[in-house]
């Protein structure tokens, strides 16, 4: 890895984490000469740095002022939660329905994982197996494209250093929402799958937003019953259909 690259590493990181944390207040403004100056790099590493951070929407590039800070808005993660619970709440029923042995054997051998990870405190490890969760689970499906956009959805968040793992609560209590889901999906639950994996996004979502709102900012702690209302009302046929010839996977 070539210096240039891991000065942009490094400047990028640090940049994320004042931004996640507050120190580089949202609507701000600032110069790439001056964050150089402040970090005590080339201008080239924090010029990098900053075209990652607009990709993420952390930042605006505006041409002649500079760079505005925008941060992660509790609008963000609640938009960011809403669609996850209109794909993944739906899925999960579906997998209680579909999922074969081998996705059947995948989810506890997750589910293991996690746990111990968890108790480890391996949390780097503990995020990779977090995700992989969510893409097994809508997986079930066996549309490529839905399990595309649930992966991506996660790391929207995730890639902007936005994470309740040993933030908002520790890592044994994400193991602990993962276990009956699974569990529900292995005793061809739909119902109980899907009421577990709205249990489990909502208080993600709702600590996520809590995490990130600002000073004298609330969240509103009935944020997720329109969508729960939507996906209630498509009733327990939605994404669980099956061809009359097509058994379980």
């Amino acid at each position: 890895m070539s210096t240039r690259t891991t000065a942009t590493d490094r400047v990028f990181a640090l940049l994320r984490e004042q931004i996640v944390g507050g120190e580089l207040a949202a609507g701000s403004q600032h110069s790439i000469y001056r964050l150089s100056e402040q970090l005590d790099v080339s201008r080239t590493p924090v010029r990098e740095a900053v075209l990652r951070l607009a990709d993420l929407g952390l930042v605006e590039i505006e041409r002649n002022r500079g760079v505005r800070i925008r941060g992660v808005t509790v609008a963000d993660v609640r938009e960011v939660f809403e669609l996850r619970l209109l794909l993944e709440v739906p899925a999960a029923a579906a997998a209680a329905r579909l999922a074969d042995r081998v996705l059947l054997d995948e989810l506890a051998a997750n589910v293991a994982a996690t746990r111990a990870h968890a108790e480890a405190g391996r949390q780097a490890d503990f995020t990779r197996v977090d995700r992989d969760f969510h893409s097994l689970v809508a997986s079930a499906v066996r549309n490529p494209r839905l399990e595309a956009e649930v992966t991506r959805l996660r790391d929207s968040i995730q890639a902007r250093g936005v994470s309740t793992f040993g933030r908002s609560r520790p890592l044994d209590e994400v193991a602990a929402e993962h276990a009956p889901v699974a569990e529900a999906v292995a005793a061809r639950e739909p119902e109980a799958a899907a009421a577990r994996m709205a249990a489990h996004l909502e208080r993600t979502g709702t600590l996520l937003m809590r995490q990130v709102a600002g000073p004298g900012e609330t969240v509103d702690p009935g944020w997720a019953a329109d969508v729960r209302a939507a996906t209630g009302a498509a009733g327990s046929s939605m994404l669980l259909t099956e061809s009359p010839d097509e058994g379980h996977r």
